[in-house]
């Protein structure tokens, strides 16, 4: 029974992370594509991994610095969405702080810093299996019309 204590409304908004998270990775077929993987949600956050394949390597035999930036973005979409409700980036940046190589686990963590009305803004860092930053990405999300569960 719910009485309307915070750890009820805590519990609430960790499931409408997890249902709202799990949607938009259902539909996300770039993410998916690329192998990412939801490793953690909650309300305003999100953990996302991928790991460095032979075509996601450049010139350099280091990874695209692009993939870096689609993994970090994808973390940003899950947390900004973890709300429920339809979120989209309006803007982004990404810093690139260390080369990426084939075979290495990153894993993007995204956290919402401020949220007000219908925008917010997250940071994320992208970091290797040795716990390395290999990116720091910091993104500011709108919210448009609808929502991505229903509740």
């Amino acid at each position: 029974m719910n009485d309307g204590s915070p750890g009820d409304s805590e519990a609430r908004a960790r499931l409408v992370a997890r249902r709202a998270v799990g949607a938009l990775y259902d539909g996300d077929r770039a993410s998916r594509m690329l192998g990412m993987k939801v490793e953690a949600c909650g309300p305003g956050a999100a953990s996302v991994s991928m790991r460095v394949r032979a075509d996601m390597v450049n010139g350099h035999g280091i990874c695209h610095g692009g993939l870096i930036f689609a993994l970090a973005d994808s973390a940003f979409a899950f947390a900004c969405n973890s709300h429920g409700d339809n979120t989209v980036a309006a803007g982004a940046a990404i810093e690139f702080l260390l080369p990426a190589r084939e075979g290495d686990l990153l894993t993007a963590t995204a956290h919402e810093r401020w949220r007000t009305g219908r925008s917010g803004i997250y940071e994320i860092e992208v970091r290797n299996q040795r716990g390395e930053a290999v990116a720091l990405f910091r993104g500011r999300s709108h919210q448009i019309a609808g929502r991505l569960i229903d509740e």
